[in-house]
């Protein structure tokens, strides 16, 4: 157990495709889930030594100093690797210098900013409030108080843009010359504003058409998981403990862990959750369970999965589990004598791909 997810669920704004498990900011509820927060690491942590934490949400920095300060206290008293890589989500609009200090002085040294989008249509569709020069600002900011790792998220696909207002917010992106890019397509989840508000997906094509405009514009970086981009050294070291199906610690409300073959979902109930109730559901896998997981969440890295590695964690040849020959054949993977993953011009329809790995 060497990664962990902490998720803080307070948001001062509820955007509309936001399917997270969030809430609005409510001071006196803040503080009584952080002391549960606390209960909860208390009871399942083992004191192991932590190469990754990562704080997400919700917006973590809607917390007040005080409420933040109290935060790292507690995660303060987790195990940390002297190389941990520490981050924290982050919202233009609510972070200040002296939030940003203080995540020095805990030792964050990762920042990830939910941009989403620099187009006024974009950010009307997804309730965003973007101002460009705010976002270099806090970014001279960052910089000048020393934090050399920062991700931008990026939103594409969304009803009414065109390739040009993609090309628009690339191109801010890249001016921003930031260490880590990540690109999601809308996913229109239920229980949003923009499901109950009966939003339309665009065309096929013009989604295949900006994904690949992407991946031309971010060529200068790696392209090394399907939606994520890195300089050299900079990969999500995080999110690869996801990709390459290692246990983790998830704390928080609707948080989700990975223990000893078992797969628990945290209550999203902030009441249950403020009883002490902490976990929702879970999963028992047995061998066969954890090697799907082992394609799945693999073949979303561009470098795939490492025959030798797995038969390493499972002692059977990848050949004898799964019909890989087949996706092959129909040049829907490579085999390149170490890995096999799936072809760059594939990536795009990867779960076309990758749902022959789950079980009906």
């Amino acid at each position: 157990m060497k990664n962990c997810y902490i998720h803080i669920p307070f948001c001062n704004h509820i955007c509309s495709y936001c399917d997270f498990c969030k809430m609005f900011y409510n001071k006196k509820i803040v503080n009584n889930y952080l002391d549960h927060l606390e209960k909860e690491i208390k009871s399942i942590y083992k004191n192991e030594i932590l190469d990754t934490i990562y704080i997400g949400g919700g917006t973590p920095t809607c917390l007040s100093i005080k409420e933040l300060d109290k935060l790292f206290s507690v995660i303060n008293k987790l195990n940390m690797n002297k190389d941990i890589e520490y981050t924290i989500e982050c919202n233009f609009d609510s972070i200040t210098e002296e939030k940003l200090k203080l995540f020095k002085k805990y030792g964050v040294n990762r920042l990830s900013f939910g941009l989403e989008s620099t187009i006024k249509s974009n950010l009307d569709i997804l309730d965003r409030n973007i101002n460009k020069s705010k976002v270099i600002d806090n970014i001279k900011l960052c910089r000048k108080l020393g934090f050399n790792n920062i991700n931008i998220d990026l939103m594409y696909a969304i009803a009414g843009e065109d390739i040009k207002d993609l090309e628009k917010d690339l191109d801010f992106i890249l001016s921003l010359d930031v260490e880590h890019i990540s690109t999601y397509s809308l996913i229109i989840e239920k229980h949003t504003k923009l499901y109950i508000n009966n939003t339309k997906y665009i065309s096929e094509d013009l989604d295949y058409d900006m994904y690949k405009l992407i991946c031309k514009k971010l060529a200068n970086y790696n392209h090394y998981e399907i939606s994520n981009f890195a300089k050299d050294g900079y990969y999500s070291r995080h999110n690869m403990c996801y990709w390459n199906n290692k246990n983790y610690y998830g704390f928080g409300l609707g948080a989700s862990s990975y223990i000893l073959n078992k797969r628990i979902n945290n209550t999203r109930s902030i009441n249950k959750y403020l009883e002490d109730n902490y976990i929702l559901d879970y999963e028992n896998l047995d061998i066969s369970d954890i090697m799907d997981y082992e394609m799945i969440l693999g073949l979303r890295l561009v470098s795939g999965v490492n025959k030798k590695l797995f038969y390493y964690k499972y002692k059977k040849d990848i050949y004898e589990v799964f019909n890989i020959k087949e996706l092959i054949d129909k040049d829907l993977l490579i085999d390149n004598g170490e890995n096999i993953y799936i072809p760059l011009d594939k990536l795009y329809i990867s779960n076309e791909i990758l749902i022959n790995f789950i079980k009906e």
